[in-house]
């Protein structure tokens, strides 16, 4: 069953393979009418997103963003919508996190080399295109070198958190990127929950810090996980969310635009929430 709504999808301006105006066409003809563009740590892909979704005018679109985050032996995503992207002080933050991104993303492909999997700089920018250079792009480089099958497998054997060529960045706490988003007018929301540790805890300080938030129709979840993760959504007071992770890259976990059971109910629980805080005028 899919949905009408999408809240978390990726673009070329982080490491989708679309760009904003052919990822709002596909999501439109499979029948996405609420949509949300939520690349890593950028915010660059909107202007054309805007544009692409004003042909539609049954099509609204939701400025949002990903953001990574550390806890201790894993990471936290956390998605951000409705977010005021032009406000300057986050889009310095930004900018500052990107660098970040390409000193660790330059120091993966040296740990590759010293493993006897090279892979050109070079093609690793190219992948990127004009955004933010990322995991997937050096997995995709991987692929391409014939080092390894599939990008899931570049992951599972090399870029994974615990992999020998994975590189820490600078990261923020889960409550640290709550604030900011809210700080701009966005409403955070916890993304693929099920493989974090000591979720209950979490859920706990990210709500305190003004989550409002989390995926629970994600990808491949099963149905007695989402059922899990909806009690767990219900318990802290959030709205249960739900997006594809749509970045094109294929594979058995990938999901297009939609392809997700999220029921309108939540979905109009958001977007009740953005008019009643003035990030919603007119739908």
């Amino acid at each position: 069953m899919g949905s009408r709504a999408d809240f978390h999808t990726h673009s070329t301006f982080s490491d989708g393979v679309l760009t904003p105006t052919e990822l709002i066409e596909l999501a439109y003809r499979r029948g996405v009418r609420v949509m949300a563009l939520t690349d890593h740590d950028t915010t660059d892909g909107l202007p054309e997103a805007f544009a692409a979704a004003a042909r539609h005018p049954d099509f609204t679109l939701i400025p949002g963003i990903e953001m990574s985050t550390d806890v201790p032996g894993s990471e936290v995503h956390i998605l951000g919508h409705f977010i005021d992207w032009h406000e300057e002080g986050f889009q310095r933050r930004l900018v500052h996190l990107r660098d970040s991104r390409l000193g660790r993303a330059r120091k993966m492909v040296e740990k590759l080399a010293a493993l006897g999997k090279p892979v050109a700089w070079e093609r690793v920018e190219s992948f990127s295109g004009e955004g933010a250079i990322g995991r997937p792009h050096i997995a995709r480089a991987l692929v391409e070198a014939g080092h390894v099958a599939t990008v899931n497998e570049a992951f599972d054997l090399y870029l994974s958190r615990n992999g020998p060529a994975y590189v820490e960045r600078e990261r923020l706490t889960p409550v640290e990127v709550v604030e900011m988003l809210t700080a701009v007018g966005g409403l955070p929301t916890l993304a693929h929950p099920r493989e974090l540790n000591d979720l209950k805890n979490l859920l706990a300080q990210m709500k305190a810090a003004g989550m409002v938030g989390m995926e629970v129709y994600y990808q491949d979840y099963l149905p007695d996980q989402v059922e899990h993760l909806r009690a767990l959504a219900e318990r802290f007071g959030l709205i249960p969310m739900g997006g594809s992770d749509y970045h094109g890259l294929g594979g058995p976990q990938q999901r297009e635009p939609g392809d997700i059971p999220l029921p309108d109910e939540p979905v109009e629980r958001l977007l009740a929430l953005a008019r009643e805080r003035g990030a919603l005028q007119g739908v």
